[in-house]
């Protein structure tokens, strides 16, 4: 599930992606509205959530854009600092699918999201990836390469499904912590780097495969895919998604030219 994120506060957007991360939901972030207005005309989302940031001209700006979505079936849920009645009457009267008002409860918003996807017809949660020969069934928690099942920890397959659910898209350290060790603390580096160590070894990942594991020192870990993989793939679009830090990923064209000389494959 790909989640459009106009969140503009860092702390803010950093705390909700580790909670979007925890249901296994790609956060894909704008810092602009007009960037924003722009990505939901060109590509796909399954939900839009907005954090006005308590700024007037920001709402405004918001609820003019909400007004004019007319015939636009992706839902929209608004993140508001104040608790005021009114503030939430207006946003929902301006097109928005739910308010949630004050300080983010996990649980809630979690719940809210798949309530609101549940209605728009929806599927909560992707149960199946298949990408590159492999097979990930996430309600069985099983990982098979070429139809043979390996055997992963539950950690392990939970890490190797968020790189698998957003090929090219780079996961932070503290995405990976939160997703996989449910829990907002950081977690060592080195024991992300085992874990990642284990995947590469366990699933023959590596350039020569098509499918590798890159590793970015300030931005986290990738799963890199051959192009022609990518083209196959009904998941992925023409232009990857924007990365959690605001950068672009690159395009399926450009995974060729993005090939790392020496990829970490063990």
């Amino acid at each position: 599930m790909h989640i459009a994120c106009y969140i503009r506060c860092d702390a803010t957007f950093r705390r909700v992606e580790q909670i979007l991360a925890r249901a296994c939901f790609h956060s894909d972030r704008f810092v602009s509205e007009i960037a924003l207005m722009r990505a939901a005309r060109r590509r796909h989302f399954d939900l839009i959530l907005v954090d006005t940031d308590g700024s007037s001209n920001d709402q405004e700006s918001i609820y003019s854009w909400l007004n004019c979505r007319t015939g636009e079936s992706t839902p929209v849920v608004m993140l508001a600092a104040a608790t005021d009645s009114a503030g939430i009457v207006q946003a929902l009267n301006a097109g928005a699918d739910d308010c949630i008002a004050g300080q983010v409860d996990p649980e809630e918003l979690i719940a809210r999201l798949h309530a609101i996807l549940r209605r728009c017809g929806n599927s909560a949660a992707r149960p199946v990836i298949e990408l590159n020969g492999f097979r990930l069934e996430r309600q069985q928690g099983r990982l098979f390469d070429n139809g043979v099942e390996v055997e992963l920890t539950p950690r392990e397959f939970m890490m190797a499904w968020l790189l698998f659910s957003a090929p090219g898209t780079y996961q932070s350290r503290e995405t990976i912590s939160s997703a996989v060790w449910g829990t907002e603390s950081e977690i060592a580096g080195r024991t992300i780097e085992q874990h990642i160590y284990k995947l590469r070894k366990k699933l023959n990942l590596c350039p020569e495969r098509g499918a590798w594991i890159r590793t970015a020192y300030n931005r986290g870990y990738s799963l890199q895919i051959r192009p022609d993989e990518l083209a196959s793939w009904s998941g992925i679009a023409d232009t990857l998604p924007v990365a959690g830090d605001g950068s672009q990923t690159p395009t399926r064209a450009g995974f060729a030219e993005a090939m790392p000389q020496g990829c970490q494959c063990s």
